[in-house]
């Protein structure tokens, strides 16, 4: 198997370092990810500057193209450019997977993440595409980061994969979101639940503050997992209960169940 692996939190981040470990043990990885990091960008590309890249060797075993622009930049660079240039042979990878983002990304944050954005931009391009995001508690605690067992986590994620890919690949322009719980010790894989995205919006608070000049400003001091409700069997609720969750993702906006009404409404049916 022929992997694309990018992500949203740089190509230096510990969980693209990680997962590309893993990875090899399921075939061929060729990295192309952001030189900085780019969380919360979704999908926005980058039209009225160039795309740098510069070629970086990250470990003995990883080497990857740095793309100072946007996750979704990434995808599209990889695929139209980069990678048909290093794999002539081959012109398109098999899978693209997106991750191991520092942050999970269930519920609203589907919509925010670069790291799902990514994933859906390859699916547009006609691939199949694996989100993979971890939970860290106290996300906004930089503390709770070093006690993260990066590698136990990619290895989840890896079993994760491995299971979704057991009947065989993935259908062209597929995407699955996959979220990893809390991993700070070693031990046995969690259970896997297919769940749908919890739809509660968020619950941002912003502290009022006043910099040094006298300017007024607001700080985001959420926690970043304070959603409106969290639904039964949702993707949030199964997570949080230290569970892997899988969700199927489309990028089909169109409101199906109400396109009939409006096409009655305005005399187009």
């Amino acid at each position: 198997m022929r992997i694309l692996l990018t992500n949203d939190d740089g190509l230096r981040a510990p969980g693209i370092e990680a997962l590309h470990s893993e990875l090899l043990n399921l075939g061929e990885v060729f990295t192309v990810a952001p030189l900085e990091v780019q969380s919360a960008t979704s999908h926005s590309v980058t039209f009225n500057v160039p795309l740098m890249a510069r070629q970086m060797r990250i470990n003995e075993r990883m080497t990857g193209f740095a793309i100072d622009g946007r996750p979704a930049d990434c995808v599209k660079l990889a695929i139209e450019n980069v990678w048909p240039e290093h794999h002539p042979e081959n012109p398109r990878p098999d899978l693209v997977v997106s991750g191991m983002n520092m942050g999970c990304n269930v519920g609203i944050h589907v919509i925010y993440s670069g790291t799902v954005g990514a994933a859906i931009e390859a699916a547009f391009l006609g691939l199949p595409s694996i989100a993979v995001s971890l939970y860290v508690e106290s996300e906004l605690n930089r503390r709770a980061f070093e006690k993260v067992r990066w590698d136990v986590a990619a290895r989840h994620a890896r079993e994760a994969i491995q299971r979704c890919l057991e009947h065989g690949p993935l259908q062209p322009r597929s995407v699955l979101n996959i979220n990893v719980p809390s991993t700070i010790q070693d031990g046995p894989l969690p259970p896997i639940k297919v769940v749908p995205m919890n739809l509660g919006g968020m619950t941002d608070r912003y502290e009022r503050r006043v910099s040094p000049n006298g300017q007024i400003y607001y700080w985001c001091v959420g926690d970043g997992m304070a959603f409106q409700h969290t639904a039964t069997g949702s993707d949030v609720q199964a997570m949080l209960a230290g569970n892997i969750t899988i969700t199927p993702l489309h990028f089909d906006l169109t409101d199906h169940e109400r396109l009939r009404e409006w096409q009655q409404r305005l005399g187009d049916a």
